[in-house]
């Protein structure tokens, strides 16, 4: 996952990468920037335009035993290499994974590859609150045919040591035992040096930038998961953390610093994840997301085959998708199945950004061949039923 190391930037590309420095303030009055080196050595850099791309870090609870050695985060490569060292180290038997979100379904297959015993937890009831209920059901019955518990409802209050392990104990009392705890609740942006420069923050405590990526401080720009973004079908500010445009932003601001202006639409929250053999996905608005943006939601949730009928190796595609009673506009999609999740979720993503409505996106020609979908794509099947609605 390392692209590019420090010294292809300075050789190939002339830039002057300083590690093991950290930068501590930000003086938009004087234009510097100030911190120290690993020497602990104080240094000022002036700047003409700044680009703070400081990313997210892992949320830890601030509670009691989440400093214990055997609880981990996973967010950077150090933090994985930490999680290896420990399963090679000392018999890891049992595991307990805060949160039920990517990160967390991911850790919960890698540790089940393992062998290690899974129990997932979370205080709220739901397992993805966001996601149709249909649709999450499969998700949990694919993580219960591979021996992952699922324990919505438990707030987890303390960690305590026990033994050569761990227990995990609920707000009432109820214990789990774990070799190994690890805290996937979410990650929060790295805001606070724009913050205590009086640059203006978003959604998250997100920093606030415009369509060019620029912050409050017109000389100040603000990329990657440190920044927010304008949502495609919404037009308001959200802060939403992928990799895409994190990359795009950061490429956006290059751009714009050498003299070619760059306005960025925005982001349609599409995502894809693994849990085990399914394949789940997500672009645009949830119902609830909807009408909390003001729309009134539409929805329906369709299974349909991933091939033609016929053909061998189908599967089905349960696939749930949202418009505005309206404008007839489509809102958003999500899709679970075993193959062809992953791709066929950038149909949808693109017409959010056309802003197709679902008429619209039920007359789109889409591919057709027995082995990679039936005559009519799930996507198609879901369009024509929502029109009934819409």
């Amino acid at each position: 996952m390392v692209v590019r190391t420090a010294e292809a930037f300075r050789k190939k590309s002339g830039i002057d990468v300083r590690t093991g420095h950290r930068a501590e303030s930000i003086d938009p009055g004087t234009a510097t920037v100030s911190g120290r080196n690993e020497a602990g050595r104080p240094f000022t850099l002036p700047y003409d335009r700044l680009l703070i791309a400081t990313g997210a870090d892992p949320i830890m609870p601030r509670r009691p035993g989440f400093d214990l050695p055997g609880v981990a985060v996973v967010k950077t490569l150090d933090h994985a290499r930490h999680i290896k060292t420990m399963l090679q180290e000392r018999p890891i038997r049992k595991a307990v994974i805060m949160g039920m979100g990517y990160i967390a379904m991911e850790m919960a297959e890698a540790l089940r590859m393992r062998e290690v015993e899974v129990t997932m937890v979370k205080p709220r009831a739901q397992l993805l609150p966001w996601m149709a209920p249909e649709l999450a059901e499969t998700v949990g019955q694919e993580l219960q045919a591979h021996q992952v518990q699922v324990r919505t409802g438990f707030d987890v209050a303390r960690i305590e040591k026990s033994g050569q392990g761990l227990s995990v104990v609920a707000a009432g009392n109820e214990t789990l035992a774990a070799d190994l705890v690890i805290v996937a609740v979410g990650i929060q942006p790295n805001s606070q040096l724009a913050a205590a420069a009086g640059l203006e923050l978003g959604p998250a405590k997100a920093i606030a930038v415009d369509r060019r990526l620029r912050t409050s401080n017109p000389a100040i720009y603000a990329a990657g998961d440190c920044a927010d973004a304008y949502h495609v079908v919404t037009g308001q500010k959200v802060w939403i953390p992928l990799a895409l445009r994190a990359n795009r932003a950061g490429w956006a601001v290059a751009d714009d610093l050498t003299g070619k202006p760059v306005s960025l639409q925005g982001v349609a929250g599409t995502a894809v994840f693994k849990v085990f053999d399914l394949q789940v996905a997500r672009t645009g608005l949830s119902v609830a997301e909807a009408a909390q943006a003001g729309f009134q939601p539409a929805t329906t949730v369709i299974s349909a085959s991933s091939r033609a009928h016929s053909h061998p190796g189908a599967s089905p595609i349960q696939v749930q998708m949202v418009a505005d009673k309206n404008s007839g506009r489509l809102l958003g999609a999500q899709m679970v199945g075993r193959e062809g999740v992953a791709h066929r979720i950038n149909a949808p993503a693109v017409a959010l950004h056309a802003g197709l409505t679902v008429e619209q996106f039920s007359q789109t020609d889409l591919a057709y061949a027995p082995p990679f979908g039936p005559t009519w794509d799930p996507m198609l099947v879901a369009a024509n039923q929502l029109l009934k609605l819409v």
